[in-house]
């Protein structure tokens, strides 16, 4: 039974993350494990309305992450190196790179691995912020 009782369901999440609706590459069983850390460290009474777009943030960002490497474990590799956010890459004579600064938050960490987690982490410093006044 869920300690917070607006924590959504795996359909739930699947019906506002419409990204993660194949059952193959992100099945029902990491989707409720991550739903239920989720469950485990947010409380809905500290996040009031936000709780059920930030406990599906906290499942779409590790979500996505055990996608990837499920992606390459199924390639014959395992990735665990954390490896961060890759901004170049060369091959043969092909090469891109991404000025990725204005997206990335150098406190955020692991959390910018992902879009969900950038903006997870956003709204979860936003939670601990006090209040502004404007002048």
């Amino acid at each position: 039974m869920p300690k917070n009782s607006l924590l959504p369901t795996s359909d739930q999440f699947r019906a506002d993350f419409p990204e993660f609706s194949d059952k193959t590459r992100y099945p029902d069983p990491s989707v409720n494990f991550y739903l239920a850390q989720a469950d485990n460290l947010l409380d809905q009474d500290r996040f009031g309305d936000q709780f059920v777009y930030l406990a599906e943030l906290f499942t779409a960002h590790y979500t996505e992450v055990r996608g990837r490497r499920s992606a390459q474990a199924a390639l014959g590799g395992v990735n665990s190196s954390g490896g961060g956010i890759l901004t170049s890459k060369s091959v043969d004579k092909v090469s891109a790179s991404y000025d990725v600064s204005g997206i990335i938050n150098p406190d955020a960490g692991f959390w910018n691995n992902t879009d969900y987690g950038r903006e997870f982490f956003w709204w979860w410093e936003m939670s601990g912020a006090g209040g502004r006044q404007l002048l």
